[in-house]
């Protein structure tokens, strides 16, 4: 065989391999995060993203809006720093927890940080009961309308004591920041899930279907792993809020209940909602509505459904008798499987 003949068979055949496209499969990176962990799946056909460029985003993202870290921005304006210039992470964060907080009038409200810590659920985690004189003391310090965004990106408060506190609302947003960012790098089909709270984003290619995600039963046994609904996912945020394994059984009356600290009176409340699951276009709107809707009445929170067309929602509450029934929006039954 005559070997320029030969060795441009072989150039051609390097060509053809090289060329060849690689098939789709699915690509997976877990971690811990935010005092929990997260779980990414996406599908490509090569790994597009590693778990230290995950690790370092996240990073990032507490050193914004961690109030567990006494680094992060959120901390040293919560400590009393004026000078401190904020990031595009806060900036969005503080934005749509507005938005929330006028839409729900008052009752999504970032500010109760003070209230948090003083019931022991914040950062220094001491539990303890309020009289109402110092409720009242503390209540001064809360509203979201007492602190302001300025141009120059510093946060002015109207009370230094003022304490600022996103958890209700960061986590959903870390995900939405995940899912960017894996967009960016050419991924089109995946889910992002970090402490329960995820986005499905396009589709299951690889099976030809919506992703499938299952809604933990809130009234389950400890060692029980049991599923109230399984639903369809795609290109939609979702968070539940609800004090899963954590509701509270009145000795005498054997009521259950739920307790939530209603940021306009400062109290714990009794709820016979146990469990809000909201879909949106994006996770933090998901989170922020699942945390207010937690506190509202089924009827105010049937009314801002109707209103606001983009938020699909099933509620477990207990009724008169003890017994757990659902509310589910018209969009949201679509979603059921």
């Amino acid at each position: 065989m005559d070997t320029k003949y030969f060795y441009s068979l072989l150039v051609l055949f390097v060509l053809v391999i090289s060329c060849q496209k690689k098939e789709n499969q699915f690509y997976g990176i877990q971690g811990e995060a935010q005092g929990s962990t997260y779980s990414i799946k996406y599908i490509a056909n090569e790994e597009l993203v590693n778990k230290n460029q995950i690790d370092s985003l996240l990073i990032a993202f507490d050193l914004s809006l961690s109030t567990y870290r006494k680094d992060s921005k959120i901390s040293k304006i919560n400590a009393g720093d004026t000078t401190v210039v904020v990031d595009e992470l806060f900036v969005e964060t503080y934005n749509v927890s507005n938005q929330i907080y006028k839409e729900t009038d008052g009752l999504f409200d970032p500010t109760i940080g003070v209230l948090i810590n003083a019931y022991g659920f914040g950062p220094s985690k001491k539990h303890s009961n309020l009289s109402q004189v110092q409720i009242d003391s503390l209540l001064q310090f809360v509203g979201f309308n007492k602190v302001k965004l300025n141009p120059d990106l510093t946060i002015s408060k109207d009370h230094p004591e003022t304490f600022f506190d996103f958890n209700a609302i960061a986590q959903g947003y870390s995900v939405d920041v995940v899912v960017k960012y894996l967009k960016s790098k050419g991924i089109e089909n995946g889910i992002v899930e970090i402490g329960g709270e995820l986005v499905g984003f396009g589709k299951n290619v690889l099976e030809n279907k919506s992703w499938v995600v299952g809604i933990d039963d809130p009234l389950q046994k400890p060692e029980e792993r049991k599923l109230i609904a399984t639903i369809s996912l795609e290109n939609l945020g979702m968070a539940t809020s609800g004090n899963y394994r954590k509701v509270i059984l009145d000795s005498i009356t054997g009521e259950k209940f739920v307790h939530i600290i209603n940021p306009k009176t400062g109290k714990r409340e009794k709820n016979s909602i146990v469990s809000v699951t909201v879909l949106a276009p994006t996770c933090i709107i998901a989170d922020g509505y699942a945390t207010a809707f937690m506190i509202m009445p089924l009827e105010e929170v049937k009314q801002i459904i109707e209103k606001n067309k983009e938020l699909k929602i099933m509620l477990l509450y207990m009724d008169e008798n003890n017994e757990m029934k659902r509310f589910t929006s018209v969009n949201f039954k679509k979603l059921i499987l």
